[in-house]
């Protein structure tokens, strides 16, 4: 059995084209509902190009972000929504796993020229862990309330996105949405950090 296509899902392009036309308004629900109709298929996709869960669903907040975004940029003549998920989900995929590469790359040459340390590899890696939390700490700080909330019910209490909506009684669409915001904030203001440590 063939995995159906992006043409084959049973979701009229009209109705996507709307959605994305609400999500250039800012609605938070057609997002959200955009977002369940794709995700399994992109995910699935960033899975297969990068061999890595983790990776693959950064890829896709990722890829819903820049819809976000970008929304207002759409142009449906040029593809159908589907098309163009797919297009942004592979081409930051592969983006990805050739930065992936390049790193291993760089770290296995800096490996070979890197003289003897005195300070233990241990020792660093509890220092930086402890300087990263204090930082993420900081940002999440600043974020508006409801984001912030979102965010530590997933990260402290465990709870998946299902749960925050029933326990905060929202609807699911308007969690995915805040954690979204939420991620794109604290990756942007954390992104000279983690270039360093790279």
């Amino acid at each position: 059995m063939t995995t159906p296509g992006t043409d084959e899902i049973a979701n009229p392009s009209g109705e996507d084209a709307a959605l994305i036309e609400q999500i250039a308004q800012r609605n938070n629900e057609a997002l959200g509902k955009l977002y369940d109709r794709y995700a399994p298929l992109l995910l699935a996709l960033a899975r297969r190009v990068l061999r890595d869960v983790q990776a693959a669903e950064e890829i896709l907040q990722e890829v819903f972000l820049q819809v976000w975004n970008q929304a207002d940029r759409y142009q449906m003549e040029r593809s159908s929504v589907s098309t163009w998920l797919v297009l942004l989900t592979r081409s930051r995929a592969i983006d990805r796993l050739r930065s992936r590469q390049s790193r291993e790359r760089t770290l296995t040459a800096l490996e070979i020229q890197r003289p003897p340390s005195h300070t233990s590899d241990t020792a660093t890696a509890t220092v930086l862990k402890e300087q990263q939390r204090r930082r993420l700490a900081s940002e999440m700080a600043v974020l508006p309330p409801e984001q912030r909330q979102v965010l530590e019910l997933a990260f402290y209490s465990g709870l998946s996105q299902t749960e925050i909506a029933a326990k905060l009684d929202i609807p699911l669409g308007t969690v995915k949405t805040r954690t979204l915001l939420a991620m794109k904030k604290l990756r942007r203001s954390l992104a000279d950090d983690m270039e360093t440590l790279l």
